[in-house]
């Protein structure tokens, strides 16, 4: 299915179990500039990347899908299924229903872990990589705060209501964003329901299958990281971040002279990609990419 809007194009693809993928499809798909393929963090949809997919489309194509689970993507009725493993084979899935050989991949939170990995199991696929917020290290605090609010559901009257309670739990993390700005989250947060009222946009049986998985031993991300070696890399990092550390992302390039990174201030987890530092420093490394 395909859906074409006044900036993107909605795709519908099927994943390998069958599950419905939804797509926001930027840019012109000729463009002989290498894709855009964005990935978001843990309960995030592809909403986040709009304003980000508008200023970039002008030049390449940015492909934008929903994580299962979240979004305009069909909900797992086996939410086991909420975990990397599936979700790099649904990437995967994505690349090949749109005919994407090799991305320029930018990957927020879980998007760059899920990056990390596909560059171990098809490196041939990533011709640079955008890592935001999030390294081969996770903070304790930051990764414990994350599990204690995953799905938990949320509802709430209207959007600015909803932004309302965004700014009371996530202020530390964004403390310069205005009113406007935080309904803008919420939009980019919650859904309208039937009767009115706004809740979260995406399967709380994400919750389950967090808290299943931190009981697995726990997976040594620096080999991961290794699979980057040749692969060009902006590492991007919020001066606030509660998740990833200044001393991870000084490892991450000790062991990659080459990665270049830039910190954000007055952001925590995660950078929007609109700030300043950011703007200046995804336009230089994307112009080369």
């Amino acid at each position: 299915m395909n859906v074409a809007t006044s900036s993107y194009r909605e795709h519908r693809i099927s994943a390998q179990d069958g599950l419905g993928l939804n797509i926001r499809d930027y840019g012109d798909p000729l463009s002989g500039r290498t894709p855009l393929l964005c990935l978001t963090g843990l309960t995030r949809n592809a909403k986040d990347y709009h304003a980000f997919a508008q200023v970039h489309a002008p030049r390449r194509r940015v492909v934008c899908p929903d994580y299962r689970g979240r979004g305009r993507s069909g909900h797992d009725p086996e939410w086991r299924n909420y975990r990397p493993e599936i979700y790099v084979q649904d990437a995967l899935a994505v690349m090949t229903a749109l005919g994407l050989p090799e991305v320029v991949l930018v990957g927020t939170s879980l998007g760059g872990i899920l990056g990390m990995a596909l560059s171990a199991a098809r490196p041939t696929c990533l011709k640079a990589m955008v890592l935001n917020d999030i390294g081969p290290e996770l903070k304790a605090d930051g990764a414990s705060r994350i599990a204690g609010y995953v799905g938990k559901p949320s509802v709430h009257a209207d959007f600015a209501d909803a932004g309302r309670a965004l700014k009371a739990q996530f202020e530390r993390a964004f403390p310069d964003l205005s009113t406007e700005e935080w309904t803008a989250f919420a939009e980019r947060t919650f859904i309208g329901r039937a009767d009115g009222q706004v809740e979260l946009d995406y399967d709380l049986n994400l919750g389950l299958a967090l808290a299943e998985q931190a009981k697995e031993p726990r997976r040594d991300l620096w080999m991961l990281y290794a699979g980057l070696k040749d692969i060009p890399t902006l590492s991007i990092r919020g001066a606030l971040s509660d998740l990833f550390s200044a001393e991870t992302q000084a490892r991450m390039k000790q062991l990659k002279p080459d990665l270049e990174t830039v910190v954000v201030g007055n952001r925590g987890h995660v950078p929007m990609l609109d700030e300043p530092p950011c703007v200046a420093a995804l336009g230089t490394f994307l112009d080369a990419h």
